[in-house]
């Protein structure tokens, strides 16, 4: 059964986040009308302004932050382009529409009156405009009414609501539940769940493996894969799974620089993000493989061998020197070994063991023995 949290409707976020834009464009105008050049400050998203916060296990943002000023020649479009979008933003929530990432940039795109200036260049510098609107405002894309694409899927012993719709997990065939950009409880609620555990993996070539051979149906659990970097609505997803039902959660990774990060990013947070790690962090996530030790360990070919790379090796170390693994001494062991292997690997390369070796042996034996990283 589900853990029942304060009760916050759609309209009462809408209407927090729509205050928060008018307070905005108020304090422009009040500056304005009383002589003195507009600005606003946006929270700088940096490691710099990045707290790790050991108790809770999650980052958090710092207060330090850039002022963005309308007569300032190098913040001038800047200034234009981030009232533009809360404008935008207003808009939808007023009509209750959402729109895409790629929609919002066409929705603000015009030529400024009297130049041949358009308002965005391209949509990434649409969609920073957006990112440090989401810092400012203090409110996740989504709750700005904007969704990004689908990039993650679910499968397993789980019934949802989706917009209304009751959708059963256990009998989504070979594809899987796309899970949307959007997860927040007025859109998905969680009906039915029988699953004990959510094993999360990095990509879809795996999933397909676990889905196929029914792995979530044998060891009664939910399974999820992000496409790589898992996107916000897949580790939103994850969060709520484990805070509103106590699921753990398994994350079945790469063995390399990019599956470490990626699994940082799942259990303390993003540095972009900080501002909202309590809802996507997951501290108690749990790093079951691949491991470094799993060449010797398993008996693995030099097939499997993908040497590292310079740019490996720097994030490598970047990654061990992160607060939160520099005084854990299994993650320190961890990328020791990585590094001394001088080798990377990916799981799937657990093939060549055999074609269900990950699903029927790996997996089962590291969650029995309780060998993890957390």
């Amino acid at each position: 059964m589900a853990k029942k949290g304060p009760k916050t409707t759609v309209k009462d976020r809408d209407r927090r986040t729509a205050a928060k834009i008018e307070e905005l464009a108020a304090a422009v105008a009040k500056s304005a009308l009383s002589g003195r050049e507009p600005a606003f400050d946006v929270p700088t998203r940096a490691l710099s302004n990045t707290i790790w916060d050991k108790k809770a296990g999650i980052l958090r943002m710092g207060k330090a932050a850039q002022e963005r000023e309308l007569f300032n020649l190098n913040q001038a479009k800047g200034f234009m382009q981030s009232l533009l979008h809360a404008a935008g933003v207003k808009s939808l929530i007023e009509q209750d529409k959402t729109l895409s990432l790629r929609a919002m940039f066409y929705k603000g795109l015009h030529t400024i009156a009297g130049t041949s200036e358009k308002t965005f260049a391209d949509q990434d510098e649409s969609d920073a405009v957006l990112e440090d609107l989401e810092v400012t405002l203090g409110a996740l894309r989504e709750e700005l009414h904007i969704f990004a694409k689908k990039a993650g899927t679910m499968v397993g012993n789980i019934t949802i609501v989706d917009s209304g719709d009751e959708i059963d997990c256990r009998r989504m065939g070979s594809g899987g539940y796309a899970i949307p950009s959007i997860v927040e409880p007025d859109v998905i609620q969680f009906k039915k769940c029988d699953a004990k555990f959510v094993l999360h993996v990095e990509k879809n070539t795996v999933w397909s493996r676990f889905n196929e051979d029914k792995f979530w149906q044998e060891h009664n659990c939910i399974l999820t894969e992000g496409g790589g970097q898992p996107p916000r609505g897949v580790r939103r997803l994850l969060a709520r799974l484990n805070r509103e039902l106590g699921l753990p959660i398994y994350c079945l990774l790469d063995c390399d620089p990019w599956g470490h990060y990626i699994y940082s990013v799942i259990k303390q947070g993003s540095m972009s993000l900080a501002f909202e790690s309590e809802r996507l962090a997951i501290p108690q996530a749990k790093f079951i493989g691949l491991r470094a030790a799993d060449y010797e360990r398993c008996n693995l070919s030099d097939d499997v061998q993908i040497a590292l790379n310079d740019n490996d090796t720097k994030r490598a170390r970047q990654i061990a020197d992160y607060p939160w693994f520099r005084d854990h001494k299994g993650w320190q062991k961890e990328i020791a070994t990585l590094l001394s292997n001088g080798f990377k690997m990916e799981v799937e390369s657990l093939i060549t063991k055999d074609i269900s070796y990950v699903t029927e042996t790996y997996v089962p034996e590291r969650l029995r023995a309780k060998d993890w990283l957390d």
